[in-house]
């Protein structure tokens, strides 16, 4: 190594060391002290019907605005404090966000299901809107004005005929609180006036994250606090039936192994001796529970008890119009179990004292992990305060939740701050998973080309969501303890089963199987990701089996002019030419051939709309896809940030590509083997496609969510573009080389 890397590596590690020192999430103190209760924020009204509980005026003329959602590293801290600046009529420079502190901000569910914009954004809005009116009637009075006759411009208000008449809403509040109720019919501002909303404010966090000084749950530090690794079998079901920690005794910095029925932990001094005590400790396992082969797994998952049977979409007589019907195709389209693969293993920091558990935590559902975790720890809710803390990725629980909780109950058991770090193992192969899907689709055109006849038959993960409170999760460290839960933590899965055209016989039926034998929660786009992939899938060979361009075919059963418009947005900026059949690299032999194809989705086929045009090269030889471009016509409403949004864009197609091509989870009959990134690769750099985004903004209308809408559409078009270049269908995900080779086989010369 030479010196001045030497010395960068230093002077960075110095800085992440002190980096606790700058910690913001609403903490007025320094957060090296932040382990007594002094040195946080005194709790506050956080009932959802409270003005107060949204936002706080200070004399200085800064603002501070409380939700219950959390910035998953989306920009939704930057976009949520501009529409509480616009709706407020104050500098945007003023505001202070506070997200995820269950003692400070209100209980809004938690950040997930494409929300976090359109009903955590509706409901600050409207409590500021609350605040605006009621504070201008205020002024109206003290300043002797009709209210008509005032404006607010940067937090003063103002009559419009004499200007030394104002008064600012620091002046009206006094340093109190508004003492509102929420008024959900008070009058938004119409998007003529926005002045924030719809502009590429800069994201408020980029700057720290750039230079080192933003602090993530794993930079997080308290006083005196002890690391400690949690011990699990790598069988899933396995029991320990002996532990011996006798050489962790002799290590510099060892302190403690805790068992509690079968959670175990070694409890360390220092983080590098927590891991080496982990490998150092010697647990006997009994065997697992075992688990399905996964060369046969859609066979197994087609076979498992139901518990359920729903029909999502019926129109006229499927069947009757099927079996009638001379052009008809069949397919079954499969999607393999993947994981959330977090670049950094999770982490969580936990402390318990005077009888109050304070854990800092990447949670995306703060809130309710209160309930959770009192269920684990045996501490009344009241008496749990959880504190947001950017984690590395979550898009649906991965191993954020656990990590909490193994914190959270060895603080309690120890009576001091503990840090609990899983290990790339951990993340990978413990972390929750998304259940595997199987959809067996079936069709028929009529003689115009026209859809004639449809049906899906979708096998989907039960729901174990009860009325959206998400308790049921079941943490490994509850299982440790006994506390056995429902294996899914998953619902909804039947979004986007239906198909969006017009079809005059169609049915599509959802199969819920009882028990997943991974334990599972919600992975980006949930359902809806797989459910599309099938959809869009079949679509394209419906559009072959009548011999039409798949993008016009699209069209010509689209009414909606919202969903024609981001398909020829799509089209526009992929220079899309209309044929009909393959590209003329499918009728060549050997060598690299290039397509491309379209998918469309209207997220839960009722808010955002989502057209993608990917283009591939297909090495015939290898069988290696690579995906050099998508092309995307966006539309979710109101526009907040379009940079934001543009950035969630790119960054869920590139992900979602990943997701395609590369990503599966493997395993034997006893265990999962994808535990680091050569057993689970992801898309490197050098893979990542080009992306064009076509936003399409629809001022005062609702803002959709955007997070998870796009990857929705980019399976299918990746897949249909390996068919333009080729001729081979793919109707397996991941879309693997063998897979491709095993396809172009069956291509008829």
């Amino acid at each position: 190594m030479n010196a001045p890397l030497a010395s960068s590596l230093l002077s960075r590690r110095h800085l992440l060391q002190g980096a606790a020192a700058a910690l913001v999430v609403g903490f007025s103190a320094d957060a090296s002290l932040a382990r007594t209760a002094a040195a946080l924020p005194a709790p506050k009204s956080v009932a959802k019907d409270a003005v107060d509980s949204f936002l706080a005026l200070h004399a200085d003329g800064q603002v501070t605005i409380y939700v219950g959602k959390v910035d998953l590293g989306t920009g939704t801290k930057t976009a949520l404090a501009q529409i509480a600046a616009d709706e407020l009529d104050v500098p945007f420079d003023r505001i202070t966000m506070v997200m995820g502190d269950t003692a400070t901000t209100p209980d809004q569910w938690l950040t997930g299901a494409n929300l976090t914009i359109a009903q955590g954004g509706g409901e600050l809005r409207r409590a500021c809107a609350t605040a605006r009116h009621a504070l201008v009637n205020r002024a109206a009075e003290q300043l002797g004005v009709p209210a008509s006759d005032l404006q607010v411009a940067q937090g003063v208000i103002q009559s419009k005929t004499d200007a030394a008449k104002s008064v600012s809403y620091a002046r009206l509040v006094q340093g109190g609180g508004t003492g509102l109720k929420v008024d959900g019919k008070a009058a938004l501002k119409p998007a003529s006036q926005f002045k924030v909303v719809g502009t590429s404010v800069p994201r408020v966090d980029i700057p720290a994250k750039v230079s080192g000084e933003f602090v993530y749950a794993q930079d997080f530090r308290l006083p005196g606090m002890l690391h400690a690794r949690v011990v699990r079998p790598d069988a899933i079901g396995a029991k320990a039936l002996v532990v011996d920690d006798r050489a962790c005794r002799k290590l510099t910095g060892y302190v403690q192994t805790v068992r509690e029925g079968q959670f175990i932990a070694v409890v360390c001094k220092n983080e590098w001796a927590a891991v080496k005590a982990a490998r150092l400790l010697k647990v006997q396992w009994s065997a697992g529970a075992g688990l399905p082969d996964q060369a046969t797994v859609m066979d197994y998952w087609r076979e498992q008890k139901l518990a359920k049977q729903e029909v999502t979409q019926k129109v006229g007589d499927a069947p009757a119009a099927l079996a009638a019907s001379a052009k008809r195709i069949k397919a079954t389209y499969e999607f393999a179990v993947q994981t959330h693969a977090s670049l950094g293993p999770s982490c969580a920091v936990a402390d318990f004292q005077d009888g109050q558990l304070t854990v800092w935590s990447p949670s995306q559902a703060t809130h309710s992990m209160q309930t959770e975790l009192a269920g684990i720890t045996g501490i009344a809710e009241k008496n749990i305060r959880l504190l947001y803390l950017d984690g590395s990725g979550c898009y649906g629980r991965n191993g954020h939740e656990d990590a909490t909780a193994d914190a959270a109950l060895l603080a309690k058991l120890l009576g001091k701050p503990v840090r609990v770090q899983w290990m790339r193992d951990d993340e990978t192969a413990r972390a929750p998973k998304s259940p595997p899907r199987l959809m067996d689709m079936d069709g028929a055109v009529d003689a115009n080309g026209k859809l004639h006849a449809w049906s899906g038959d979708f096998y989907i993960a039960l729901n174990h969501i009860a009325a959206f409170k998400p308790l049921d999760f079941p943490l490994l460290a509850a299982t440790d303890l006994g506390q056995p839960k429902p294996g899914n933590w998953v619902g909804f899965l039947f979004q986007n089963s239906g198909a969006p055209y017009a079809v005059p016989n169609i049915v599509v039926n959802t199969r819920h199987i009882e028990q997943a034998f991974f334990r599972s929660s919600h992975l980006r786009s949930p359902g809806r990701i797989e459910n599309s992939f099938a959809n869009e899938s079949f679509m394209d060979e419906m559009a072959a089996l009548a011999g039409a361009d798949p993008a016009q075919f699209r069209l010509a059963h689209l009414s909606d002019p919202r969903a024609v418009a981001v398909i020829r947005a799509a089209m526009k900026l992929a220079s899309w030419e209309t044929r009909s059949g393959t590209s003329a690299d499918a009728r060549k032999k050997g060598g690299v051939a290039r397509g491309r194809g379209i998918s469309y989705v209207r997220y839960n086929n009722a808010t955002t709309y989502v057209a993608a045009v990917a283009e591939v090269e297909v090495d015939r030889r290898s069988g290696q896809v690579r995906v050099t471009r998508v092309c995307v016509g966006h539309d979710c409403g109101q526009i907040i940030n379009p940079d934001g949004l543009a950035n969630q864009i790119e960054g869920g197609v590139i992900q979602t590509v990943s997701r395609t091509l590369l990503e599966q989870v493997n395993w034997d009959r006893q265990k999962v083997t994808s535990v680091d990134w050569a057993s689970y690769p992801i898309l490197r750099f050098a893979q990542a496609p080009r992306v064009e985004v076509e936003m399409i903004n629809t001022p005062g209308d609702v803002a959709w969510g955007a997070g998870e809408p796009t990857p929705t559409a980019v399976p299918a078009a990746v897949a249909n573009a390996i068919y333009d270049a080729t001729g081979a269908r793919l109707r397996s995900i991941p879309i693997t080389p063998e897979k491709v080779k095993a396809a172009l086989a069956t291509v008829k010369a």
